[in-house]
């Protein structure tokens, strides 16, 4: 059943959250489209991705008319998505390179509210970073971000929602890592932060970036989500990875982290035969489920070490399958596959999916994915597949559950 939604904004978090500061943010860049250098025409498929069907690709580049209620629907999907993010969350952001090496930890509080009603309503989040701790033995202080609102025209033409109600998973396209950076510097430098665009030793992200994903899954056992950032850089290959773990609740004392337990061996929690259901929608808040499909995922290494995949997908209605076979090797915790697509294993069970080189995929003209998956529990996982166009336009997102065999 359908729940009510509050039209107006969440108590203040003050109380709850620890003290903090609010200094000038740092520049950002303006809105910047995908870089018009590898900007070609769609004209072919995509190369599949090796554990994403072609169906979905397939509708999400078809015209389809839209219904008459169409405004209802969209303002539903809007209040929707906005009860889903409304609260307290604390957090930590964690920072990785390609390689999935961990290179910067950070204590995060969101708080987040809503106000309007109907096409007005619109969501407003406050970030709070925990900053360094200073030399004197102070407690850190806390700096306070007030990230641009959302509202149905940002959610819709410039965000390009994926959104799963039922499933409480979404994606979101973002122009610039602003907030990111923000959230690097005043999480590593704090105080000590003089604006310089390579300061040392801190990693910042481009800041004119081809392309800026945000996939969002909830825990299906608890209270928690995972919310995971692919940054590509202005060439099209990737920047690096970022992942916010995030626990709702204005009481939670312990920020969560990663379980560490399979640093050697992060390969193995997605070995095995996985059976599922996988659901499309078209971008935006207009968007309606376009495909829905069966699907087995079989992922198993040989006595070489080399990693073979097979993925079946049978869709709906027209019981059409779809087979795709990919091999890959892994260096570390980078699989890379021959089609050209890669996956970095992370902790916590976690990988996230990209191509090798964006712009070989443009110049080409074909479309690309963006994935991020998380194994749970060592028998379910969810994944989310978010398709692009060559103009760096999400014109799909695929939500997979899957069940290990």
């Amino acid at each position: 059943m359908a729940t009510t939604f509050p039209s107006t904004s969440v108590q203040s978090p003050h109380n709850s959250f620890p003290p903090f500061k609010q200094y000038k943010i740092p520049f950002i860049w303006a809105p910047r489209r995908f870089s018009r250098c590898i900007i070609l025409s769609f004209q072919t498929q995509l190369p599949l991705s090796p554990l994403c069907s072609s169906n979905g690709t397939d509708a999400a580049t078809a015209e389809d008319e839209r219904p008459k209620n169409v405004e209802a629907m969209s303002t539903d999907v809007l209040r929707r998505f906005i009860n889903l993010n409304l609260g307290n969350w604390t957090g930590s952001l964690h920072q990785f390179d390609c390689y999935g090496n961990l290179l910067n930890k950070i204590s995060t509080k969101l708080a987040v509210g809503s106000y309007g009603e109907d096409e007005l309503l619109s969501l407003i989040q406050t970030l709070y970073i925990r900053q360094p701790p200073i030399e004197d033995g102070n407690e850190p202080e806390w700096f306070e971000y007030k990230i641009k609102e959302t509202n149905m025209f940002t959610v819709d033409k410039y965000q390009q929602i994926g959104f799963f109600s039922k499933e409480k998973a979404f994606a979101l396209r973002y122009q610039t890592a602003g907030m990111l950076e923000t959230v690097l510097r005043q999480g590593v430098l704090g105080e000590d932060d003089i604006g310089e665009e390579s300061p040392k030793n801190l990693k910042l992200p481009s800041r004119r970036p081809s392309l800026v994903c945000e996939n969002c899954l909830y825990s299906l056992e608890k209270d928690m989500r995972v919310r995971a950032f692919h940054i590509m850089d202005p060439r099209g290959i990737l920047d690096m990875l970022l992942v916010f773990l995030e626990e709702k609740g204005s009481k939670v004392l312990v920020h969560p982290s990663f379980d560490n337990s399979n640093e050697t061996d992060r390969i193995s929690p997605f070995l095995g035969s996985w059976k599922g259901h996988s659901r499309t929608k078209r971008s935006g808040v207009y968007g309606a489920t376009i495909a829905e499909a069966d699907t087995i995922a079989v992922l198993k290494m040989n006595e070489d070490g080399q990693l073979i995949q097979d993925f079946t997908s049978t869709s709906d209605g027209s019981n059409v399958t779809t087979n795709v076979h990919w091999t890959g090797s892994m260096s570390n915790n980078l699989v890379t596959f021959d089609g050209g697509f890669q996956l970095t294993l992370l902790p916590g069970s976690m990988y996230m999916g990209y191509p090798s080189d964006v712009a070989k995929s443009v110049q080409e003209s074909k479309s690309f994915h963006l994935e991020f998956c998380w194994v749970e529990s060592p028998e379910k996982r969810q994944r989310l597949v978010r398709t692009y166009d060559v103009e760096g336009l999400a014109v799909s997102s695929t939500y997979f559950y899957e069940t290990k065999l």
